[in-house]
């Protein structure tokens, strides 16, 4: 029996099914995107210029800023669908990927290995990288900071097994090294800069003297399947700010220590060793990448070994 319920039912169907690609992509357009950043970086600087706001107003589409402290607790939200875009260094999406995370790598940032490094405090007998053997350091677990430390000591010529290894989540290092708790810390800007200005802590090795480093944009998989031209539009905007915040560091610092409270002289001096720049990712930074992971799975951090490659996702800008 046809009934005005079934009939309209019926319509409806036929009207899903008659939609135009344009009209069902229009239809499924979130109306927010939330992207995750950490403490540092050009980030407030953006957030004080609206300009990814502005980019996203005319599609209808508002923006969320979500905070956290580190990498892995922003791959985390990513994950599990709470956040969509994030920035991270190079270790969190390995471990991320390893753990069976939903996780496409979008663009790159191509640093200098200036904002990261092995320090000790001032009055430190470690002079080197094999000095750190049997010593208590710092680091945040499955971070860039976390890479570091095992590149440094695989270039020594000196195993995980050598040190004593002090997980630490970078609000927590920062207490443990005021307090001398630990004898080393592997971290990155600003606590970094903040240690050598305020603590007079000194660099044993930076990122730049031991591997090629690099950070991430990295967008849920399912985001970017769902949504691939709004990713290229959040990489081709990151990357206008970043061509702006290469030649606008004083801009940036002032962002920064606005936004964080952060020491202004700190924030001026990791900002002036920082790069902006916003690249597809290559090859170079795949076979870095793979080698980090490699690197882990040998040693035992990540539970089964990845292939890099398998969630890349390629950016053509301008197209």
């Amino acid at each position: 029996m046809t009934t005005r319920r079934n009939i309209i039912a019926g319509a409806l169907i036929f009207a899903s099914l008659a939609m135009s690609p344009a009209q069902a992509q229009a239809q499924d357009k979130p109306t927010e995107i939330r992207i995750g950043t950490q403490k540092g970086g050009f980030f407030p600087a953006v957030r004080q210029r609206r300009t990814v706001e502005d980019a996203f107003k005319p599609l209808g589409i508002e923006i969320k800023w979500v905070d956290f402290q580190f990498g892995p607790p922003l791959l985390e939200a990513i994950n599990v669908g709470s956040v969509d875009f994030g920035f991270v260094g190079d270790s969190p999406p390995i471990f991320a990927q390893a753990g069976g995370a939903r996780i496409r790598y979008v663009a790159a940032v191509k640093s200098d290995g200036n904002n990261q490094a092995i320090i000790v405090p001032k009055d430190s007998p470690i002079k080197r990288i094999a000095d750190l053997k049997g010593k208590r350091i710092a680091f945040a677990k499955g971070s860039s900071a976390n890479n570091l430390l095992v590149a440094a000591l695989e270039k020594a010529g000196l195993s995980y097994g050598d040190i004593s290894p002090a997980p630490l989540a970078p609000a927590d290092a920062t207490a443990a090294f005021l307090k001398g708790s630990v004898e080393a810390w592997s971290i990155w800007d600003p606590y970094l800069a903040l240690a050598e200005l305020k603590e007079n802590a000194r660099v044993i090795v930076f990122d730049k003297d031991v591997h090629k480093p690099n950070a991430f944009y990295i967008a849920g998989s399912d985001f970017v399947d769902k949504h691939p031209t709004l990713v290229a539009k959040l990489n081709a905007v990151f990357a206008s700010e970043g061509r702006w915040a290469d030649s606008h560091h004083d801009e940036v610092a002032k962002a920064q220590a606005e936004a964080t409270g952060v020491d202004i002289d700190a924030v001026k001096r990791f900002v002036s060793r920082s790069s902006y720049r916003v690249v597809p990712v290559d090859d170079e930074a795949v076979r870095s990448q793979q080698a980090i992971a490699d690197r882990f799975a040998k040693l035992g951090l990540i539970p089964k070994p990845v292939n890099v490659s398998d969630i890349i996702w390629k950016w053509s800008p301008g197209s």
